[in-house]
């Protein structure tokens, strides 16, 4: 680690969670978000994942009804989060090439 390379005291208040840190509902959503397929354009970019196979991504990790509704919210806020970063290098490449 960065610490004890400097010689500092490692200030675990300070330190990302590791995966093992989250639950298994998590590791879970992450995995069905991952596996759903992406929404690219040539002159967009990421647009947003696919979520036509989601109800059988459900049943193939055993998600509960329950747990479906947190799962959307997680995988929104992926997905939005994954936009705005297509959008930004598309711009940024944009930008680049309009100055040449």
């Amino acid at each position: 680690m960065m610490c004890e390379q400097t010689g500092q005291e490692i200030d675990w208040d300070k330190c990302p969670p590791a995966s093992e840190d989250f639950p298994d509902i998590i590791h879970d959503g992450m995995n069905i978000y991952n596996s759903l397929g992406n929404r690219v354009y040539q002159d967009v970019g990421f647009v947003g994942k696919d979520f036509t196979n989601l109800e059988r991504l459900y049943d193939l990790y055993q998600i509960d009804h329950y747990e479906k509704s947190f799962l959307m919210k997680l995988m929104l806020f992926l997905e939005h989060r994954d936009v705005d970063s297509s959008q930004k290098a598309i711009k940024a490449a944009y930008d680049k090439a309009k100055r040449k």
